[in-house]
Order: C-alpha cells, then structure tokens, then sequence
C-alpha cells in the first residue's frame, strides 16, 4: 500500500489501547492519529455490555467528528459489546480487537494456553465462539485479571501491587501447565517485561497489537478511496505523522501517565462531550 496520510481514530476504555497505537504508528507513519482515553469510565470490564455499547458509540461519533476515515476499537471488551453495533451504523472500517486464539494455539507446544483477560472479554459470545473455532484439542486455561487495568491506568507497571497481582492471576496458569499466555486485553502488553520476569522466559507471551495494525493497513488499501490526482500535491503537503489525544477523565493526570506509556511527552486534551 502507498503511504496514507488520512486520519485514524483510535479509542479504549483506557490507556491501554497505547499499545496498539505505538504499532499503527509504524505501520502507518504517515497517519493523523486521534486517540480517546474514556478514562473517566474505566474499566470496561465490569460494565454491562449495553453501557460499553453506548460510551463506544459516543466515542465513535466524536472520532467520526475528527475527521476518522476507520476506527480500531483498541480494547477487547469494547470488541466483544460494541464492534457489530458500530459495524452497522457507521459505513466506514472499523477495526476491532480479539484474544489471539489462533496464533497462541499455533505456538503452544504443550497444548495449553493461558488466557489472562477481563471478565467482560471471557464472558463475551466472541470470545466463546473463538475458543471453539480455534481451540481444537489445545486445553485452554482462563484467568479474569479485574484489577490489573486500574495498574497500568495509574502508571504502576513496576510496583509492588502490580508484581502480586500478576503472580496471582498467572499462577493458575502455570499450575494447568500453560506453556504459552494471551495478554487478552490491550492493558496487559505495558505490564509485559514483569508478566515475563514472573513467569519466566520460556513462556510465550501473545498480545494482537501488531495483528491489528496489519489488518488496518490491510483495509485502508481495500476500502478507503485514494485521493484524486488533482489533489496529490495538496496531500503531499499535508504535516503527517501527527497524533492528538484526549481523555474523559482528567487531562493532567492522563498526560502524565500517557507520556510515560507512548514514550515522550503528549499534550491531552479533555473529550468535549462526554456524557452525550
């Protein structure tokens, strides 16, 4: 595909879906990216899938408002209660997220697969109908983490809270055997590098980030006109490879914490029209 220098929304419960925006950036360097952080409403996990569905939809418009050409529901919860919904309102691609079944099954070499993930994931009609289109004979252990996204919410990747709670959450799956682990929600790739120190180094981690910037890319190609020769140079001339966030919650704390996350310092602005 050529470079694309339209603009990509991007949204999750959190800051977690910054995981899957630092992978769009290098599939896409070209882009205009819009990120919302609905952080006043995190997490997403114990809400009911209808309220999910309403505050994606919120999202969604006000992305659509930007100026979004596509839309990656970087959150697996967001996924499971909202994608089909958007889907059919909005004629434009929207990208959602899902645990790597697939993938993780492939790598298993024991044949059990650990899934940590929220309970509103694990719960969802799409992640059942993943486990029985993929999970074949692999046995597949799943772990609800339902406080590890307020963690990475406050920034706390290394604490001491952080360390006992992964040990909690992944210790059933290593007592089932589970050689490989799907970071089933887009939260969990920032706590990684500890996921890894306490489970070890022979434990396969799989989070879909780079799966999903490959398939935006991919429908990008497919799906969204390429501008007319009469306004190539006009779009050449655009600045590419911008990124504008925003968050529900409080714009201080989320620069902060999102600055540490992306990797250098961000402006946040606050979501104009949060409640409607």
């Amino acid at each position: 595909m050529t470079s694309f220098s339209g603009t990509i929304g991007v949204f999750d419960s959190g800051v977690g879906g910054l995981s899957v925006l630092q992978h769009i950036r290098a599939a896409l360097p070209d882009a205009h990216l819009v990120y919302v952080a609905d952080s006043a409403y995190v997490p997403y996990g114990d809400k009911s899938p209808l309220y999910i569905e309403s505050r994606s939809h919120i999202l969604s418009r006000f992305l659509i408002e930007q100026g979004a050409e596509a839309i990656v529901i970087a959150c697996n919860t967001a996924t499971a209660a909202a994608a089909g919904g958007l889907r059919s309102r909005y004629a434009l691609p929207i990208i959602g997220m899902e645990p790597a079944v697939k993938p993780a099954v492939t790598a298993s070499k024991r044949g059990v697969v650990g899934v940590l993930a929220t309970v509103g994931t694990l719960e969802s009609a799409r992640f059942a109908a993943l486990l029985e289109r993929y999970a074949g004979n692999v046995k597949i252990v799943t772990q609800g983490c339902p406080r590890l996204v307020e963690v990475v919410e406050r920034g706390d990747l290394q604490s001491t809270e952080a360390r006992q709670l992964v040990e909690r959450y992944t210790a059933p799956l290593l007592k089932n055997g589970a050689d490989t682990i799907i970071l089933g929600c887009t939260h969990y790739p920032f706590l990684a590098p500890l996921i890894r120190e306490v489970v070890g180094s022979k434990i396969t981690l799989i989070d879909t980030g780079m799966a999903v910037a490959r398939e935006l890319k991919r429908r990008i190609a497919l799906e969204l006109p390429k501008p007319p020769s009469s306004d190539l140079e006009e779009v050449l001339a655009r600045p590419t490879g911008t990124e504008r966030f925003y968050t529900s919650g409080d714009p201080v704390s989320a620069a902060r914490i999102m600055s540490r996350l992306w990797g250098k310092a961000v402006d946040v602005l606050r979501l104009p029209s949060a409640e409607t």
